[in-house]
């Protein structure tokens, strides 16, 4: 699955020691766009992403997962990433009709504005 948003915070990173070794762990908060944003916290294991060159306040596309598990009757839902990229904001730009398309109206070779509006 992916999500598209802005990166609204990075928390404290974690590590710790386990049966495998040690690992280490940082969640990030993304705020999606449209009418109603919404807030998701994304934990991003191990070295996958290079969390510290992520900037707050920049637009992200982060690829994830969704797992949940019970423990003890309480069900628990995890949201990983395994991709961060940065969305490319000027993306669209080769889009866009070429400069001349905004320029001044024409000018008539009296030297008048092209004009069909009668007032």
């Amino acid at each position: 699955m992916e999500i598209k948003g802005k990166l609204v915070e990075k928390l404290m990173p974690q590590t710790g020691q386990g049966k495998n070794g040690e690992w280490k762990k940082q969640d990030i908060i993304i705020e999606t766009e449209g009418t109603y944003p919404k807030k998701v916290c994304i934990t991003i294991w191990g070295d996958k992403v290079d969390v510290a060159s992520l900037v707050e306040g920049s637009m992200l596309n982060v690829s994830f997962d969704i797992e949940s598990r019970e423990f003890n009757g309480k069900w628990y839902t995890n949201v990983t990433g395994w991709k961060v990229d940065p969305v490319n904001l000027n993306q669209n730009s080769s889009e866009l009709p070429p400069l001349e398309m905004y320029q001044n109206d024409p000018i008539s070779p009296e030297g008048e504005n092209v004009d069909d509006l009668p007032f």
